[in-house]
């Protein structure tokens, strides 16, 4: 019986210590974001003044690339592909054969 007490009593205590840190979190949280909407509130007031203000800015355009150029976002595509490949090659899903050939026929050799 008395193990039992001090089961009881020992779990009443670690869920005490819980409670008060969860608390002592939950408001410390409440007073940043408190804080942080405040000064969001304060940004917009001058952001709206700023606006008015100003005058729209289109962004410039990107430059063109030549045609001779290969495009940028092909290396990682081939990259990426060839990891996929690797990795069903390693789950056992593609056999060496077949992961060669799609290797290939991606590299273009």
């Amino acid at each position: 019986m008395p193990g039992l007490v001090r089961g009881i009593a020992r779990t009443a205590v670690i869920a005490g210590t819980a409670t008060a840190v969860s608390g002592r979190v939950a408001r410390r949280q409440a007073e940043n974001m408190a804080d942080r909407d405040q000064a969001i509130a304060a940004n917009r007031g001058a952001g709206y003044a700023e606006g008015a203000q100003a005058t729209y800015q289109p962004a410039p355009a990107p430059a063109p690339t030549p045609a001779s150029a290969p495009a940028p976002a092909a290396q990682p595509d081939m990259v990426t592909q060839l990891k996929q490949l690797a990795d069903l090659r390693d789950q056992g899903i593609l056999t060496d054969e077949e992961f060669t050939a799609k290797k290939e026929q991606i590299l273009g050799i």
